[in-house]
């Protein structure tokens, strides 16, 4: 499952817009969408898009490779508590979550994390911000999306802490950067951000 926002201007990378300006940022999220979506294409799996503000049946996303979905309302932990709960009760046995925002992810990371989750129950791939890039369960786990902070760089330790709390079976993939901020981009080694 691939969330992403609608690219509308003044809408994506709002933080980094403050300092690069709407333009740029849109510019450098369309870039982070298309690397997303062809590195899910090569992905050997059932594929879904989840759409933040209304389904784009014309955009990059081929309607023969993604399934299209609306995210529901309220903050993120409900809208991923609902896309995990969809998934296990299409009866998938093995679901992982990303986001569109980073430049590192590519299809043999989300395979790997496929991998893992027979002997593990999460797998999480924590994000230089605090937050995670990555995330796959076997079961579903609502108490991992309650009561989070999300959007702070608390999020990926309260994860494993009630990962620990339910005795669930956690494996780590690689620290990787998410694009949020213009020293983000500093950070990252990918030319074509910029």
């Amino acid at each position: 499952m691939i969330f992403v926002k609608n690219p509308q201007r003044g809408k994506v990378k709002t933080r980094l817009a403050q300092t690069l300006g709407d333009d740029r940022a849109l510019g450098i999220y369309l870039k982070l969408l298309n690397h997303t979506m062809q590195q899910a294409k090569k992905t050997d799996c059932t594929k879904e898009v989840w759409y933040s503000s209304h389904i784009d049946n014309s955009d990059l996303f081929s309607p023969d490779l993604f399934s299209k979905k609306l995210q529901t309302d309220g903050d993120l932990g409900n809208k991923m508590s609902n896309a995990f709960k969809n998934a296990f009760a299409g009866g998938n046995e093995r679901v992982v979550i990303i986001g569109s925002d980073c430049p590192e992810i590519t299809s043999e990371r989300i395979e790997k994390a496929f991998d893992l989750l027979a002997s593990n129950e999460l797998v999480i791939g924590p994000a230089n911000d605090g937050g995670y890039y990555l995330l796959g369960i076997n079961r579903f786990i609502p108490e991992l999306f309650e009561d989070m902070p999300w959007s702070t760089p608390a999020v990926y330790g309260k994860t494993i802490e009630i990962a620990k709390s339910h005795q669930v079976s956690v494996e780590e993939l690689p620290v990787l950067i998410d694009i949020d901020t213009e020293e983000d981009l500093k950070l990252s080694k990918f030319n074509w951000l910029q």
